[in-house]
């Protein structure tokens, strides 16, 4: 495997997006899959699946979106995602598919997203659908209700010139309640798995941006995301004929424990999309492709359903 760095010039018109090739052995791949990472963490802890795809024959890109990881360290932008909008992140991720697309022309291109990187991932197959060979979304939501409150406040502070100010009761408010079926937390990211280990490093990464709350600008942009896939109205935007596959853990608070998991597949398939397949892995909560017992499991229904969306 060769890593590659890459470098590319923010929708938000302000920052440099860092991004990286990572390549299989056996050149030249047979496709491509694009790796969009979740709020408040980066690229590289998702290393574990990338060499996964890589020993199966695929090119892996992947970003440090604005505001998070290598890119918001060398911006000095850690939790501000700029001023632009939600439309951020998924003209970012357009334009690291554009640059995949010269690298590697006429090759099936395939996107996973996990978390806030789902959502990503959903808006960006709403609007730059045309041409994906396969969609895999992890660890999504049908709704986020503690965003609908917070919304009207947010964006009545953004008029107030106060956008790129912070407070952390952003955070409080967007994740006060996920550990509310987990009983004694011993962190206020539990949630995110049973794995205690996956936690610790969770916690300790340096590139992980816990400690800057987002901004109310940034705050106001996951609203507005939520909002727009959201419902048959965001389905029917998506590519009929592109095959999607929907995974979570079960005890996963962001999918409402399987049931917001359900109604996000639900929405394709009543909207008329024909290849729509949803699992759930049974007692695993929020980061099924890291937890150690099941990952490698994860990994492989991943690349098993690439190779049949790919046929």
């Amino acid at each position: 495997m060769a890593v590659i760095d890459l470098e590319f010039p923010s929708y938000n018109q302000r920052d440099a997006i860092k991004a990286w090739l990572y390549t299989p052995l056996d050149a030249p791949p047979r496709g491509v899959v694009q790796v969009v990472h979740g709020l408040m963490e980066h690229s590289r802890r998702y290393l574990h699946l990338i060499l996964k795809l890589n020993d199966a024959g695929f090119a892996v890109f992947a970003d440090d979106h604005a505001g998070h990881g290598l890119t918001g360290t060398i911006n000095s932008t850690l939790g501000d995602y700029g001023d632009k909008g939600h439309m951020t992140a998924i003209e970012d991720e357009h334009s690291l598919r554009q640059i995949a697309a010269e690298k590697y022309p006429d090759i099936p291109y395939i996107m996973f997203g996990h978390s806030w990187g789902s959502m990503i991932a959903r808006a960006y197959a709403a609007h730059h659908g045309e041409g994906m060979s396969a969609l895999i979304i992890c660890g999504t939501c049908a709704e986020l209700p503690a965003l609908d409150p917070m919304a009207d406040e947010l964006e009545k502070l953004i008029a107030e010139g106060k956008g790129s100010e912070s407070d952390i009761w952003t955070v409080t408010k967007t994740f006060g309640s996920m550990n509310d079926r987990i009983e004694s937390p011993a962190t206020p990211t539990d949630w995110i798995s049973k794995d205690a280990g996956i936690v610790l490093d969770y916690l300790s990464d340096p590139y992980n941006n816990l400690r800057i709350p987002p901004t109310f600008q940034s705050t106001y942009d996951l609203c507005t995301l939520v909002k727009e896939i959201t419902g048959e109205q965001w389905a029917e935007k998506v590519p009929k004929n592109l095959p999607i596959y929907n995974i979570a853990g079960d005890e996963d608070p962001v999918g409402y424990y399987g049931e917001g998991v359900y109604r996000v597949s639900n929405w394709l398939i009543s909207t008329g999309h024909k290849d729509v397949s949803t699992k759930l892995y049974p007692g695993h909560r929020h980061e099924i492709h890291q937890d150690r017992d099941i990952r490698d499991e994860v990994a492989s229904s991943v690349i098993d359903f690439i190779n049949r969306a790919l046929g």
